[in-house]
């Protein structure tokens, strides 16, 4: 009967790993309530497009005021701020940034061209960029790159970037995007840095419990916000994925046993890359941020074409202690913006991290 027990519990724990999936894939995530404006399908998937960028703890900080027909503001929402890592909101414009780059490029393919007017002065500002689409004859472009992309944290080739991959890669950008192969000692001092600082973060608990409210342990939790970290965008698999999804909840994640986990993942991340590509800027003005944004989501876009990924790793810049020697030590003078963990993968996966539906972002 003992034997016979076990067995039915293996059994049922093996069926629930292999059935339980409802927050591994974007797809699955469809829950919407429509607003009332005469939105049209193609203004929705611009919009849907654009939502697929990335931002901090994929909390995806955009709102957009729904004007008239093609016309928008694309607003800065601060329910979605991040103020234990990121006070002064840098890494939300860079993040409407990509936004901004998405919406381009989806209107783009439709056939539309944009009219930019920006609105904001601070990083602060409710309303950040009016936009206009008008139909025009403009290149198309291929919308797979933005449905597919995604950050990729495990399986990195320890190879370093071909010399015709950087070219493709920074376009002539070189001014700001800086490749430090896996093979120089500022590599090294990256790599022991970012464990520093995730270490360092992971014991503030401010920043913590930051992470906390945005970890959707459950596929309940998953469908009800349709943001934050799952287990399969944090690619937290099998067993150890299904422990959290059905017993974890946010008081776990201040437990020093989560905080060490957190630690020797990173370790383990850090160890295998082709290097970092490091995005810079000239000045850290509203402007020159959303820019920046838009440079690093093109950037993003061109990666899986050659199999090669990225994992933003920004701790470094988050913390105090390990951000005031960054510069001197990369013998960079402008500002750094991104720190980007890259390398060549041998599978490509599909993207997972959860998107909000349309109908949840705009706002009349």
């Amino acid at each position: 009967m003992g034997i016979a027990a076990g067995t039915v519990v293996i059994g049922g724990v093996t069926y629930y790993l292999f059935s339980d999936k409802r927050n591994f894939t974007r797809a699955d995530i469809n829950i919407s309530s429509p607003i009332k404006t005469n939105m049209q399908n193609d203004e929705r998937e611009i919009l849907y497009l654009a939502s697929l960028a990335p931002s901090g703890h994929n909390t995806q900080p955009w709102l957009v005021k729904y004007i008239g027909a093609y016309h928008w503001i694309i607003s800065n929402d601060k329910t979605k701020w991040l103020p234990a890592v990121d006070p002064t909101q840098r890494e939300t414009i860079l993040s409407i940034g990509a936004f901004l780059q998405n919406l381009e490029y989806a209107a783009c393919s439709m056939g539309y061209s944009c009219e930019f007017t920006m609105i904001a002065t601070t990083n602060q500002d409710e309303n950040i960029m009016e936009v206009k689409l008008t139909k025009s004859p403009v290149p198309l472009f291929d919308i797979t790159k933005i449905k597919s992309r995604r950050t990729v944290r495990s399986n990195y080739l320890n190879d370093i970037l071909k010399k015709e991959d950087l070219v493709y890669l920074m376009d002539d950008k070189s001014d700001f995007i800086h490749y430090i192969p896996n093979i120089s000692k500022e590599h090294q001092w990256l790599n022991e840095q970012t464990i520093e600082a995730n270490r360092v973060q992971s014991y503030r608990d401010a920043a913590q419990k930051e992470l906390a409210q945005w970890i959707r342990f459950s596929s309940k939790d998953a469908a009800q916000y349709c943001d934050g970290l799952t287990t399969a965008s944090m690619e937290i698999e099998g067993i150890s994925g299904w422990l959290l999804r059905n017993f974890y909840e946010e008081a776990d994640v201040m437990k020093k046993s989560f905080r060490e986990e957190g630690i020797d993942k990173v370790i383990q991340q850090v160890s295998k890359s082709a290097g970092w590509l490091l995005i810079t800027s000239k000045g850290n003005s509203t402007g020159t941020l959303l820019e920046t944004g838009k440079r690093m989501q093109r950037l993003l876009l061109k990666i899986r074409d050659r199999n090669i990924a990225i994992h933003p790793m920004t701790q470094i810049l988050e913390e105090k202690q390990t951000t005031q020697t960054l510069n001197s030590t990369m013998g960079i003078t402008d500002d750094i913006q991104f720190l980007l963990r890259t390398g060549y993968l041998k599978n490509y996966p599909d993207p997972v991290s959860l998107r909000r539906p349309v109908e949840r972002f705009v706002k009349t």
